[in-house]
């Protein structure tokens, strides 16, 4: 099994200032990494910055809109000529919508596209010379809505899939390069996304009711996250939840169906009255 080391290595985080990218920067500044931290909250990157300076660990806060190709390209430049060649690639950058499809605007799924999966693209692609000569490793953090249905979702099951696609894809070509790819596949995470997601106006679709299965911490799926990154991991799927989805939505698929419709049928129902 190989290991790889991200002591003295430039790792790029996007949607660093809280929840899961938060997390993930304090991890891999622990793990002795150069962390590039972007986000478009100046504060929280602020804060964040603060926070691994006091814990002797080397940051370079970033404001960075992932929808806009060349902040993106002048943001992962001045990380390279800032802290070195990167080395680690982490697109986490991400927004919910939840909503029926049938009461959801084409633009809430254009904008939840825009930042999850076209917010990857152009990331990695301005990563991509140094990454191929680093023989470096990108992450992306997709969902179990990567790989499964994920009903009152559907722009958000949409982006997720397309990282799947993108990345295995992707991987396939650089191979030959030495680069490498993890998917992260996780479910429910506490980490404010899913409170924050649109609704299909919009506007703020408010607190869900529920979710599906129990919500990890940020913290939980970040350890786990490097943890697989430095074993060469090609997929992660960090938690029980997770991994039933897994098995249930390919050996059981109309089961797993079901039991979607089933769980968020509340949630979605106070959603689709009120348009």
């Amino acid at each position: 099994m190989t290991h790889r080391s991200f002591a003295g290595r430039t790792v790029v985080v996007t949607g660093a200032a809280g929840g899961l990218g938060r997390s993930l920067c304090l991890h891999f500044g622990a793990a002795g990494a150069r962390v590039a931290a972007l986000d478009r909250d100046a504060d929280g990157l602020q804060a964040l910055a603060a926070e691994m300076s006091a814990r002797g660990q080397t940051v370079l806060p970033q404001p960075c809109d992932v929808t806009d190709a060349a902040a993106c390209a002048t943001a992962l430049r001045m990380a390279s000529e800032t802290l070195g060649r990167i080395e680690v690639l982490v697109n986490n950058a991400g927004i919910a919508h939840r909503s029926a499809f049938a009461q959801t605007r084409a633009e809430v799924i254009r904008r939840v596209m825009e930042v999850n999966f076209f917010g990857t693209v152009h990331c990695t692609q301005a990563a991509l010379p140094d990454l191929r000569a680093a023989r470096g490793l990108v992450i992306a953090i997709s969902s179990v809505a990567g790989f499964s249905p994920l009903v009152g979702r559907t722009g958000y099951a949409a982006s997720k899939h397309a990282l799947h696609g993108f990345f295995d894809s992707l991987r396939a070509e650089l191979a030959g390069d030495g680069v490498e790819v993890l998917l992260v596949c996780p479910s429910f995470i506490a980490t404010g996304i899913d409170g924050a997601a649109l609704g299909g106006d919009g506007r703020p679709a408010g607190r869900p009711r529920q979710t599906t299965g129990a919500q990890a911490t940020p913290d939980e799926v970040a350890q786990a996250i490097v943890r697989a990154a430095s074993r060469g991991r090609r997929l992660l799927l960090p938690g029980a939840t997770a991994r039933t989805a897994w098995v249930l939505s390919r050996c059981c698929p109309s089961l797993y169906a079901a039991l979607m419709r089933r769980r968020l049928q509340a949630e979605l129902a106070p959603t689709s009255q009120g348009d």
